[in-house]
This record gives structure tokens, C-alpha cells and sequence, in this order.
């Protein structure tokens, strides 16, 4: 397929590579060009403007917050105006539900496709096309996209025709993740204080009561205290979890956990990690133990 892709970040990129590798012609773009040039060797067509990259099949927006979404897409230049009739824009971006709607809204109102299609991973399995595609839309268009998505992902999970659906989805668990990173921070921060090895405990959990890979990869990061090179940088983790925030408020809906580690994650900005991931929550939580 003729696929334009903007956005090569730690995900995009590998992601763009793929496709590249997997016999798409791609055409890409970043902001910064030097990302985007050095998919050249992979056979891509590096694109000056995003405009430049919507002469395709399909677009994929792949960028960090709603704040760059909506300048690639409604700003002076922005793609909407310039997708193709029979294009279809499909935006893998996490982003707030209310930037959904208004994707929605807008691309109906212009007469084109538009597909929702978070992932759940991060920039290893992106690599290695493990990632989980949840996606939400038109069900031609998404079946038009199925060739990418078998690229990119390894399971993709339909679930509905209104594309919030699928952001709501990626929202919610983001902030089951970020749970999960805290509740293990604070039950390493225990067993620490105990002088209980943290590499045997996190065995112990994994073997047996929480064999889950998010427990095994944040937990072993955690353990380790590995919180660099970032897989998933504290500003994007500390986003994501008031997007959840901002979700429930919408409809009502309380969030305490969120709440609780929304501080934390302030705190951990308020410290200086703003470039480590966003599992540096191990050491608040240690750091308020007393024991860093």
C-alpha cells in the first residue's frame, strides 16, 4: 500500500521501518527531518511538510499529545484539507477523548475517513511488530487497513464504528499501567525496608500470584531501579494519566487512584526526571520510604 506515516518518535520510527521493510511504499515526516531521513536506507520518501505525506492510501499520525495532533491536523497546512477522497487518516496518537470527537466530527464534516488506532506497547515490541492495535471506526476502512495493521501489531482488537471508543480504550489502560507501576513501587519500597532482595521478590510475584507482562517489565525496571534509557518518559505517562482524569470528569466518573498517582508522577517532574520512564515512580516511592 502508499502509506504516509508522521510522527517518528522511539515508536513511530520502528514503526514506519517496518512497513518499509515489509514492502509498502512509505512516505514519512517529522518535525525534526533528521529522524525521518534516516529511514531513507529503508527505501522511504522523506516528506518537507505532513501535507507532503497525504498523497497516499492511508496516513498515519503516530505524535506525542493533542497539542501536535491538532497543529498537524487543523493547523495552517493541516492534513485534513489536503487527504485524498478515497484516503483513509488513521490516528495511532494517544490523545484526550475530547480531541476524538472533535477528529470525528471533523473529518465526517470533510468527507473523509478517519480510523482510531491507539496501540498498547512499547518501542521494542513496536520493533519488533508486537504491538496490539485497538481500533475503532468504519468497519470498510479499518478492514482497508488491515494489511498495515498486520505489520505493526500482532493482534488488533475492533472495537466498535465510533473511533472515541478505541481512545477511551488506550486511556483506560494507560491508567491501569500507571497503577500497576505504583502499587509495585510501593511493595518494592516494603520488602526493601525488610532487606528482602528485590530480584527474588519480583521472581516470587511472577511465578506465581502476577505473571502478566506488565508486571514482569515494570517490575523488573523497578527492581533494578533501571529508569534509563526511558521506554515511556515521565512527561507522557504524567499526561496520559490526566487524560484519564479529564475522561472521568467528563462523565462523572471518580478516579481516586488516578488522582494519587497523578501527584506522584508531579512529584517525580517536580524532582528533575522529566527524561527517565515513567517507572521512576519505584523511587518516589522509595525516596518516601526513607531509603534513597
Amino acid at each position: 500500500m502508499d502509506v504516509g506515516f508522521i510522527g517518528l518518535g522511539a515508536m513511530g520510527q520502528v514503526m514506519a521501518r517496518n512497513l518499509c521493510k515489509a514492502g509498502h511504499n512509505v512516505t514519512v515526516y517529522n518535525r525534526t527531518r533528521s529522524r525521518a531521513e534516516a529511514l531513507l536506507v529503508d527505501g522511504a520518501v522523506v516528506a518537507d511538510t505532513p501535507v507532503e505525506a497525504c498523497d497516499n492510501e492511508v496516513i498515519v499520525s503516530l505524535l506525542s499529545d493533542d497539542k501536535a495532533v491538532e497543529a498537524v491536523v487543523f493547523g495552517e497546512g493541516g492534513i485534513l484539507a489536503a487527504l485524498r477522497p478515497d484516503a483513509i487518516h488513521v490516528c495511532m496518537s494517544t490523545i484526550s477523548v475530547a480531541l476524538a470527537e472533535r477528529l470525528t466530527d471533523a473529518h465526517a464534516q470533510a468527507d473523509r475517513a478517519y480510523v482510531s488506532a491507539p496501540v498498547f506497547g512499547r518501542p521494542d515490541a513496536a520493533a519488533a511488530g508486537k504491538l496490539f492495535i485497538v481500533a475503532a471506526g468504519d468497519e470498510t476502512s479499518i478492514i482497508r487497513c488491515e494489511p498495515i495493521f498486520a505489520v505493526l501489531g500482532q493482534q488488533t482488537f475492533v472495537v466498535g464504528h465510533k473511533p472515541v471508543s478505541a481512545n477511551v480504550i488506550k486511556i483506560s489502560g494507560n491508567f491501569l499501567i500507571a497503577s500497576v507501576i505504583e502499587s509495585l513501587s510501593e511493595a518494592f519500597a516494603l520488602v526493601r525496608k525488610y532487606e528482602i532482595d528485590p530480584q527474588a521478590y519480583l521472581d516470587l510475584l511472577t511465578s506465581t500470584l502476577f505473571s502478566a507482562p506488565v508486571y514482569k517489565n515494570y517490575g523488573g525496571l523497578i527492581a533494578r531501579q533501571a529508569f534509563e534509557p526511558a521506554g515511556f518518559k515521565l512527561p507522557l505517562g504524567l499526561k496520559d494519566v490526566r487524560l484519564a482524569l479529564a475522561a472521568g470528569d467528563a462523565t462523572d466518573t471518580p478516579l481516586p487512584i488516578a488522582s494519587l498517582v497523578r501527584d506522584h508522577l508531579v512529584v517525580a517532574m517536580a524532582k528533575g526526571y522529566e527524561e527517565l520512564d515513567w517507572s521512576v515512580l519505584g523511587r518516589i516511592a522509595a525516596q518516601n520510604a526513607g531509603l534513597e
